[in-house]
């Protein structure tokens, strides 16, 4: 179904957010639309709901099983006041998730379990949220796929990862409980075209609505417990986003396109688009998951 405004959907689709998980996909550009819509899909979403302008186009047996949102994804905030706008309008404890086009959710095992299964395991933990990373994919050959985007020939960085302690400016710079920023992939290496600002990989991807919540401008929440990587006893879940992004963004900007040739080094491996590979780099943790 169809809706011309955030407004609209909030009156006429609200049913679709009864009964998650809900996957929020906004879609910048023409890249992967189908792919990334299949693939949430696939991975147990009950309902999607597009944001996207009129210029993208969707198969039609995909767009009968979504929710699709006239929007401008490059506005102003334009992500951050679709999320607030959809954790009020969805009733508490429904769990919600977003993402871009050309991104693929992974979780531990995600092969033979359903994302479902891995938030139902979660509310047993009881964690409201769950911390991803972003893992930076781009393409082995960029004269073949000059946007950088191609999913035969996928290859991700297999070490250059860190994370800092998040600091809080409100309690004298002080290292946040439990809390840390998290660094790698592209952002990293090519970190001279990318503001400093848009250089972390971690994002809480994956959290059940409640009211008062509210995302901020720098992606991490208002309840400070949702922006822990692990509760006080022991390691949680994480998930990861594989996400072409950084790659098609940094081949498209015109003060970064022309300087990179070439997105390979000694530490890119193929990726084999399996949880067991994401594990095995220590690129997600599955905690007691069994």
């Amino acid at each position: 179904m169809r809706y011309n405004s955030l407004a609209e959907f909030r009156v006429k689709g609200a049913a679709a957010l009864a009964k998650g998980p809900v996957a929020m996909i906004f879609v910048e550009d023409q890249v992967e639309v189908d792919t990334t819509i299949r693939h949430h899909f696939d991975t147990g979403f009950r309902e999607i709901v597009l944001f996207a302008d009129d210029e993208i186009t969707c198969p039609p047996e995909l767009e009968a099983r979504l929710h699709r949102i006239r929007y401008d994804v490059h506005a102003d905030d334009a992500v951050i006041l679709a999320v607030n706008s959809l954790i009020g309008a969805t009733p508490e404890g429904i769990w919600l998730y977003y993402c871009f086009n050309a991104e693929y959710l992974f979780f531990p095992f995600c092969e033979t379990r359903t994302v479902r299964d891995l938030l139902t395991f979660q509310t047993e933990e009881r964690r409201d949220a769950m911390l991803s990373y972003v893992i930076d994919l781009y393409a082995g050959d960029l004269n073949k796929y000059p946007n950088a985007v191609c999913l035969e020939d996928a290859h991700l960085d297999r070490s250059g990862y860190y994370a800092l302690g998040r600091e809080d400016p409100d309690n004298n710079f002080a290292k946040k409980e439990r809390q840390l920023d998290f660094f790698g992939g592209l952002r990293w290496r090519f970190e001279e075209h990318v503001t400093w600002t848009k250089r972390k990989i971690d994002r809480i991807s994956l959290f059940k609505a409640k009211r008062g919540l509210t995302l901020r401008p720098d992606f991490t929440f208002n309840d400070e417990e949702y922006n822990t990587y692990a509760c006080p006893w022991h390691n949680n879940l994480t998930a990861a986003i594989c996400s072409f992004r950084t790659a098609k963004a940094l081949k498209s900007n015109p003060g970064s396109k022309f300087d990179i040739h070439n997105f390979r080094w000694h530490n890119s491996t193929e990726f084999q688009w399996h949880s067991q590979q994401l594990m095995d780099l220590g690129l997600m943790e599955p905690g007691q998951w069994f």
